[in-house]
């Protein structure tokens, strides 16, 4: 633990035990490790065994701390393939196989079933989908936002068994984006080539569908509330079973679609907000390095959202999509990535929902 740390934990659990309703007087700090004098000594362990200071204490102040971290920008961040090429000189990306679990979830585990970018083609989809408690949807369910394609992916969600529905929008939802007006802005094939890092294919949003029925489609201004069978989450977060799952739609700049904002300082801002308790976090684009390099040889992800995940918020599960060759799950070591587009490079909805259980607090089962 740095110095820094050391200095900022005594302080933070004050507070907490002060939320708690528990108060000392000063002579306790004097007899205690927590003091001015020695407080850039205190290490976790000396907190954890001071009997007062509980586990839940401890996390909490940690989480604290980190949410108070400042990320920095990376200098290539606007090329994130010369982005990665440095960062993965220090990193390690483990690809990872999962297979479908064939029996039901234990009592104190989350079952997580991820898809993502299947741009209302749910009709087309020739494999079942797994049950589990949660289903996760990271975006791009729609070609282009419209408010026909909203009630049918709405329709098809809503049959769906599982109890918590969870989606968050992606480029594609061109209505769920209120700064977004003007689909005359919408780039179509050959921007790739001006672009750092894009799917090819990815940059026809709407699959032939015509300007005109683009302007149409965003004149629906309360189009969320067409999501009646899921959660709908906008830079926000909703909890099961003390499963703490963050969602937001932003992504790095991308020829003018929806929830764009560019590369660096924008980005991070956007980062910023994710809670640093986050369990499972939920977003469209994939962070650098993982899950994000395109079939033209270079990286779309976002440089300071993997700076803002692996230092900050560090999740259990990071779900997202957006480029559909980069589906699959890989491992830093400690966070576990997932790519869950269902739509491969072709438009077609071939691969199959990435599931996985997630261990639920001490003490929380399932009702």
């Amino acid at each position: 633990m740095s110095t820094d740390a050391a200095r900022f934990l005594p302080s933070i659990c004050r507070q907490i035990l002060s939320a708690y309703s528990v108060t000392f007087s000063s002579e306790f700090y004097q007899s205690s490790d927590i003091t001015n004098s020695n407080a850039s000594s205190l290490t976790a362990d000396k907190i954890c065994n001071l009997a007062v200071l509980d586990r839940l204490c401890l996390t909490t102040a940690c989480r604290i701390y980190r949410f108070s971290m400042k990320i920095s920008i990376h200098p290539l961040t606007a090329d994130p393939t010369a982005a990665w090429h440095e960062l993965s000189q220090h990193q390690k990306v483990v690809k990872i196989t999962a297979k479908v679990p064939t029996t039901e979830a234990p009592s104190d585990k989350l079952r997580v079933v991820c898809m993502s970018d299947t741009h209302s083609l749910t009709p087309y989809i020739k494999f079942d989908i797994p049950m589990g408690d949660v289903f996760i949807h990271a975006g791009d369910f729609t070609k282009c936002g419209s408010l026909q394609e909203v009630i049918e992916f709405n329709n098809w969600i809503g049959n769906l068994p599982h109890k918590h529905k969870i989606i968050i929008a992606g480029n594609h939802e061109l209505s769920f984006d209120p700064t977004f007006t003007n689909p005359f802005s919408v780039h179509t094939s050959g921007d790739h080539q001006k672009h750092t890092g894009t799917s090819i294919l990815d940059n026809i949003p709407t699959l032939g569908m015509s300007k005109d029925a683009l302007a149409e489609a965003i004149k629906t201004t309360n189009i969320k509330d067409y999501l009646t069978n899921c959660t709908y989450l906008e830079d926000s977060e909703i909890t099961v079973h003390g499963i703490k799952i963050y969602g937001t739609p932003w992504q790095p700049e991308f020829v003018k679609w929806a929830f764009n904002v560019p590369r660096g300082e924008a980005c991070l801002s956007k980062m910023g907000k994710i809670p640093s308790d986050t369990d499972i976090l939920v977003t469209h684009t994939p962070p650098v390095g993982h899950g994000d390099l395109c079939c033209t040889g270079v990286r779309a992800g976002c440089v300071e959202l993997l700076s803002t995940v692996q230092n900050r918020v560090k999740p259990k599960y990071h779900v997202f999509g957006h480029i559909h060759e980069g589906y699959g799950i890989s491992s830093d070591g400690k966070i576990i990535y997932i790519n869950a587009s269902t739509c491969d490079l072709n438009y077609l909805p071939n691969n199959p929902p990435i599931v996985f259980d997630i261990t639920l607090p001490s003490g929380i089962q399932k009702s």
